[in-house]
Order: structure tokens, then C-alpha cells, then sequence
């Protein structure tokens, strides 16, 4: 049974959008490297490598390419609803954060892949039993009271992106929201698939990128998007860009 309501796809590189679609299973992916995006029907959601994002059953998505520059990779595992019914005793799974960063989930995931690639029936029953009681880790079985949505998030996106040049502080955000950083911080990770901080410099990295041209003086871009130092911002660009800004400088002829 397992087995036929398992698949994996490995997708190295991405290069095309995918456009709106559904799947009658999960979608739980792991990011290897790059920052995969999900849109969702009232969200988007960025997924940072090392993580796990998640779609249900049926839901309308899709994963456009965020940055021709930053080639995404990565690989899902479709997994039925009636495996994890069967698993749960009836029961089924919702994620409000479709975001998770969590090792022992990542080790389970390929624990069970490579029990599927070895058509071990028995132990992908009992690897996929260890994920899916990970995965019930997450799930909104109980009442959470901040799974609801930040109810001006577009303002406070606004806020972000018009900040750029600026340092913003998560206490700034948090009070624009009318709650505590605590909270804020664990819906805006619902909202996005990330922290806001994270958020804020992936925005940062990326309008820095845009003004990047063979002749421009990295340095000063640098200075201009307020990092303290070349070796800061090249740290940055390199961890959301995936190589480091002379080298994209470089390549750009």
C-alpha cells in the first residue's frame, strides 16, 4: 500500500514557472538550494534551502520562478491523503505554517526517500509512519492562538520595501502589527515561510542586485543598502543569491 501512494520528483535548476495547479495529494518539498516561492489563492510563501514547504490536498498553487539568477532545486514527495489517514487512524493534517524548519523532519523525509528508492516495503511503512508523526508535530491539531493572518501585512510589506536603505528593527514591525514580536514573528512566518528579519534582508539583497551593472562600484551599493561592510554584504548576497556579488558583477559581461 505504501508504496503506491508514494512518489518523488527531483527538480535540479529550476528555469520555468509553474503555473496554477493542484495535485490530489500533499506537496511536501525539501529546498536544496535557492529560495523557492509558492502562491498561493491569498498568500505567497518563500521557501529558504534547508527547509520544508507544504500544500494540501487540492489547493490551488503555484511555484513561479523568484529570480532568474537564483536557480532553485529541489525535491517533492507526494504523499495521498489516505496514507496519512490510514497512518492517523482517520485523522488528517493542516499546516497554517506551510513553512517548517525542522532537522529531524529533514531526516525523516530522507530516511524515506531512501527507503522508497530501495522498494523496501516494510521499511517504508515504518520510516513513513516516523515522517508523518513528525509532520502531526505541526499540524493546527490544537488550538494555536496566533495562526491567524496579520491583518495589515500589506502595509507592513509596503513598510519593508520602502525601508530598504534603512535599518528597521523587529520591535518597529511587531508595533505596527498591534502585537508582541513574539507573536508577530510566528504569523509573519505563517504569512511569508519566513522570519521578518530574513525577509527584510532577502528584499534588501534583491533591490541591491537590480542596481548591479558591470561598471558599478560594489562597495558603495554596499554602503547605500547600509551594510557595514563589503564582507557583510557579500555574505548576504551570497546566501540568498547563491554566489557572491563580484562574481555576479562578473557575469554580467
Amino acid at each position: 500500500m505504501c508504496l503506491a501512494h508514494l512518489e518523488f520528483l527531483s527538480i535540479d535548476h529550476q528555469e520555468q514557472d509553474f503555473p496554477m495547479h493542484y495535485h490530489d495529494t500533499f506537496c511536501i518539498s525539501y529546498i536544496h538550494s535557492g529560495i523557492e516561492q509558492t502562491r498561493l489563492t491569498d498568500k505567497t510563501l518563500l521557501c529558504e534551502a534547508g527547509s520544508i514547504s507544504i500544500t494540501h490536498p487540492f489547493e490551488v498553487h503555484a511555484t513561479p520562478v523568484l529570480d532568474k539568477d537564483i536557480r532553485v532545486s529541489f525535491e517533492t514527495l507526494y504523499l495521498a491523503d489516505d496514507l496519512v489517514r490510514h497512518f492517523l487512524n482517520g485523522a488528517t493534517l493542516h499546516f497554517s505554517n506551510r513553512v517548517l524548519q525542522s532537522p529531524q523532519l529533514v531526516q525523516c523525509f530522507f530516511a524515506l526517500k531512501t527507503a522508497y528508492l530501495r522498494k523496501d516495503p516494510k521499511k517504508v511503512e515504518t520510516c513513513l509512519h516516523a515522517f508523518i508523526k513528525q509532520l502531526q508535530r505541526y499540524s493546527d491539531l490544537i488550538s494555536d492562538p496566533y495562526n491567524d493572518c496579520i491583518k495589515n501585512f500589506n502595509e507592513i510589506n509596503h513598510y519593508i520595501e520602502n525601508h530598504l536603505t534603512r535599518k528597521i528593527s523587529l520591535d518597529d514591525l511587531a508595533r505596527m502589527a498591534n502585537i508582541n514580536k513574539f507573536g508577530f514573528v510566528k504569523k509573519f512566518r505563517i504569512e511569508t515561510g519566513m522570519t521578518p528579519m530574513n525577509y527584510f534582508m532577502m528584499k534588501k539583497i534583491q533591490a541591491a542586485k537590480a542596481t548591479i551593472h558591470k561598471d558599478s562600484e560594489l562597495t558603495q551599493i554596499a554602503y547605500n543598502y547600509n551594510f557595514t561592510d563589503m564582507a557583510h554584504f557579500s555574505k548576504a548576497f551570497k546566501r540568498y543569491i547563491g554566489i557572491a556579488p563580484k562574481t555576479f558583477q562578473r557575469s554580467l559581461g
